[in-house]
């Protein structure tokens, strides 16, 4: 890595950033001459019970079968169609299909309103929309008001057509399209969820979509390359980072295995037994607090612990000579061995993205033997634009610039990102693109700061910053962060703007409450009774008091409320990605929000 002399990040690339023939179709295939009999994805048997091999030439010709067949469906260059299900082998095939031959990919999630689905219909003009059930075909065919297009299609509707209209074309024809794509042409809309005003479709391109990749393949060539590596997919494929995720694995050689229903998650990681995982932090964080709160209480919350302090000190190099190793054997056959058996007893590594993964939380996993490399990046980067690397990465950072791409901090400490990987603009929306890109920086809206080193932090959110009544600017996400780690906390949103003090809006994680309440000898309760339960007040006001010890005092949160309702997808409090629409919460919080700072009580959670 290099620093420049405007005082920016680079990370110089071991490939071209200017080749025209690096598209998605080019991407797949440049290991095919080499590994043709590789395994490139298994997907479960009809039963369920185990993993069939789909090797890298059989997938090609799949992705090959299908994009003849949509050719054979009409479809042109430039021609746009979206993809609406869950996380699956099929979704990805046809991904890699439709991209080959030039045809535009919109990703839409599974939790996208009607609304949004509209919206994104009638911003693309999309000519046909796959779906992988009749209930979301349903639901596009509910906002189509009767017009030709977009055709709709159910999974098996879709296959018959496909295999049908694919018999019609042949391999010169096939050919004449994929050599025709270059790539500077646009290869996805991915509509950013966004927590105001209608989403904005991120225009990326066949060169952003493989420099990702690549750059990723140069960052963790560890990950990569590591001889049987697998990776078990379950987050969605709407989401910029595993689709790059999933085309890295593909011109690696890493494995890829699919889990359409989060709720055989764990059944599939027991089977497929993946060394790598793709989380967000707060998947590691409730594996942690799982793991806690079944040690229950007692004796066995105690070795718990214990066990965690060691791995915690082991990841520092805080140990030392034979009763240190005893020490951490004793703390892996108790317990550490059992958590890694939790996600299939493989896993060496956890790519985590989304939001920051608290200091000590990624040293635990480190003791426990799974190392967590930390990425930044936004849909408009192309998923990672920094991340930690191994074998020792920076915990508490995201680590330093992918190569090919330049960072900088600008001077009020927003991040701006230069290089390949940077989308070209929003889609029919030039004011926005006007905004976000100015001298060929792309300003990120994010703020943080970069260390000696070179590793850069995130704090939080440009437009997030409170400003309070003293004049002192607040990062909400700081505070906010390190709170949601507290097994009890679902959510947290901070609040101040333009008041006296900080406070913080909390909603509890009614999943993790019985088995809590029940580790700490307290009885059966319900959600309502623990909101104003005197442990479960206690232990938050603790949890806020560790947490006030890491800021100035005039950054520490004050008072804190527990709020009824949990921020999700139903109540319109959370995004498709799962991020809390703050404008949301301050507009349906009014009222509390204002009760907090009316009361003349003095507020506990100062300390």
């Amino acid at each position: 890595m290099k620093k420049l002399r405007d005082g920016s990040l680079y990370e110089k690339p071991r490939f071209s950033v200017d080749d025209p023939n690096q598209t998605i179709y080019w991407l797949i295939t440049r290991r095919l001459k080499d590994h043709p009999n590789r395994t490139a994805v298994r997907v479960k048997n009809s039963l369920g019970t185990g993993w069939k091999r789909v090797s890298l030439a059989e997938y090609i010709e799949l992705a090959r079968r299908g994009a003849r067949g949509l050719i054979g469906m009409g479809l042109k260059p430039g021609d746009t169609i979206c993809i609406l299900g869950s996380t699956s082998y099929e979704w990805a095939l046809l991904d890699a299909a439709a991209m080959s031959i030039g045809v535009v990919v919109v990703p839409i999630y599974e939790t996208s309103s009607a609304e949004q689905i509209e919206w994104m219909l009638e911003d693309t003009g999309a000519k046909m929309v796959f779906t992988d059930s009749t209930a979301h075909a349903e639901l596009v065919n509910s906002v189509r008001r009767g017009q030709e297009n977009p055709q709709v299609f159910t999974s098996q509707q879709a296959r018959t057509r496909l295999d049908q209209e694919a018999l019609k074309i042949g391999t010169a024809e096939l050919d004449e399209r994929i050599a025709a794509v270059r790539a500077e042409d646009l290869a996805t809309i991915v509509y950013t969820s966004g927590t105001t005003g209608k989403p904005k479709g991120v225009e990326i391109t066949h060169g952003n979509f493989a420099r990702a990749a690549l750059s990723i393949e140069q960052a963790e060539p560890d990950l990569v390359f590591e001889e049987g590596a697998n990776l078990l997919l379950f987050l969605p494929l709407a989401h910029i980072m595993a689709r790059i995720i999933n085309y890295t694995a593909l011109t690696t050689g890493v494995q890829l295995g699919y889990v359409p229903n989060i709720k055989n998650l764990l059944a599939d990681l027991a089977t497929f037994r993946p060394s790598i995982l793709l989380v967000v932090p707060r998947v590691l964080e409730k594996v942690y607090n799982a793991a806690e709160a079944k040690a229950g209480a007692g004796l066995r919350r105690k070795i718990f612990r214990w066990a965690a302090n060691v791995a915690v000190k082991d990841a520092t190099k805080r140990f030392r000579g034979p009763w240190h190793r005893l020490q951490r054997g004793v703390a892996n056959k108790l317990v550490l061995s059992k958590l890694r058996e939790a996600v299939g007893g493989r896993v060496r590594w956890a790519v985590s993205a989304g939001a920051p993964l608290g200091t000590r939380l990624g040293r635990f996993y480190r003791g426990a033997g799974i190392t967590v490399i930390e990425a930044w990046g936004l849909t408009e980067t192309t998923g990672a634009a920094t991340a930690t690397r191994p074998p020792n990465p920076a915990l508490g950072t995201v680590g330093i610039p992918m190569a090919g791409t330049t960072v900088k901090l600008d001077k009020d400490g927003e991040v701006l990102v230069k290089g390949a990987i940077v989308f070209r603009g929003y889609h029919n929306n030039p004011e926005a693109t006007a905004e976000a890109l100015r001298d060929g920086w792309y300003h990120t809206g994010d703020i943080g700061t970069i260390d000696k080193k070179g590793n850069l932090t995130i704090t939080g959110r440009k437009k997030h910053l409170i400003v309070t009544a003293g004049g002192k600017n607040v990062a909400p996400a700081v505070l906010e962060d390190r709170l949601v780690s507290h097994p009890l906390i679902s959510q947290v949103v901070v609040v101040g703007d333009q008041k006296p003090f900080i406070s913080a809006l909390i909603t509890l994680d009614e999943q993790m409450l019985p088995a809590w309440l029940k580790s700490h000898g307290e009885p059966e309760m319900t959600p309502a009774q623990a909101r104003e339960c005197p442990a479960v007040l206690a232990s938050l006001q603790r949890a806020i008091e560790r947490t006030n010890r890491q800021v100035s005092r005039a950054e520490s949160i004050r008072k804190f409320k527990i709020i009824p309702d949990d921020f999700t997808l139903e109540n319109g409090m959370l995004t498709p990605s799962l991020k809390v629409k703050r404008e949301v919460v301050l507009e349906r919080y009014a009222g509390v929000i204002e009760d907090i700072y009316t009361h003349d009580d003095r507020p506990k959670a100062e300390k």
